[in-house]
């Protein structure tokens, strides 16, 4: 957020909980969503993910804690809380009965939209989905990807101000999922955004800020950068350099503080590219450089590189401690 004013909040989630019997599904979940950021929520499964949006979209009750939507609370101002929220579940509930025009109409009618608005609205909507050509058929004879516009479509056609997506690319064809990204980003601009998907690298993509929850509890909240940043740094590095790649391969290793050396990348003949993982808090550029220079190789590249999302995820919902093999 680079605005000099502060954003308005449009999604206040206050420590909530949710029990099933002794079972905790979620616990004390606390996080604020602003006026046109997309946020990715991310979580293996089982890890509450989906009871949580459940609770935003007022879809059941948290067991303690306060949800609001835009300055609404979603229990005890139910109905104008979802008037400004649109929401794409992960199983679309289509009518497939009924043509893709019908089906958009009917879901304003739902939400209290009518007359020339309302047709002007639905209109809007066919075109912004790219829909027009399908906009008199049956939406039994759509696939998957054309239905899963649909579905945007009944979450967007009220234009509320919030959207809940929830794997919004799950099972479509590599170029819709391409199109539907970019219709994401598109909304963005118009709305805020939250995004499930276990399509790690479409997080990255398309989401400002991430929080990673891992069996009911917050493990990370923000931006993809500061996480890779702040999980990666000293601890994963590249190192290029121009000698017999076993050799050098085993000086790695042996230094203090290395864990893993993948030494599979040639960058050309005889240069080789090392990606080094070093035992957490454990700075070991000044040890690796003076090991490879002693050696007379050619140093040409000892740099800190950032986790991607996807070793950020694994790192935090594993139970795997590097630290432990130290």
């Amino acid at each position: 957020m680079t605005s000099s004013t502060t954003p308005q909040v449009m999604i206040d989630v206050d420590h909530i909980y949710k029990r099933y019997g002794d079972f905790p599904a979620v616990e004390d979940i606390s996080f604020q969503v602003y006026q046109g950021e997309v946020l990715g929520f991310l979580g293996p499964n089982g890890a509450g993910k989906t009871t949580t949006m459940r609770i935003l979209t007022g879809y059941m009750p948290p067991s303690e804690g306060r949800v609001a939507i835009a300055g609404h609370d979603v229990f005890s101002e139910s109905l104008e809380a979802r008037r400004h929220i649109g929401y794409l579940p992960e199983t679309v509930p289509l009518y497939t009965d009924m043509t893709v025009r019908s089906y958009i109409n009917y879901q304003a009618s739902l939400r209290g939209m009518n007359g020339a608005h309302k047709n002007a609205r639905v209109d809007e909507v066919i075109g912004r989905l790219r829909l027009d050509d399908y906009a008199d058929s049956y939406i039994s004879k759509l696939s998957k990807g054309y239905r899963q516009r649909v579905g945007i479509a009944q979450a967007i056609v009220h234009e509320p101000d919030v959207l809940v997506l929830d794997e919004p690319t799950i099972g479509i064809d590599p170029i819709q999922v391409v199109e539907t990204r970019q219709l994401i980003k598109d909304l963005g601009k118009d709305h805020t955004i939250i995004l499930s998907s276990h399509i790690l690298p479409e997080v990255s993509m398309i989401c400002q800020r991430v929080i990673i929850i891992n069996e009911g509890k917050v493990a990370a909240m923000d931006t993809p950068e500061n996480l890779s940043s702040r999980l990666g740094g000293p601890d994963h590095l590249r190192v290029t350099v121009r000698g017999p790649m076993r050799e050098v391969a085993a000086v790695i290793r042996d230094v203090p503080g290395v864990h893993t050396v993948d030494s599979n990348q040639t960058a050309y003949e005889g240069v080789t590219r090392f990606e080094v993982i070093c035992r957490p808090g454990r700075d070991v550029r000044p040890q690796l450089a003076a090991a490879v220079v002693g050696r007379k190789w050619d140093l040409l590249e000892l740099q800190a590189i950032g986790m991607s999302l996807e070793d950020i995820f694994l790192r935090l919902t594993t139970k795997e401690d590097m630290s432990a093999n130290a």
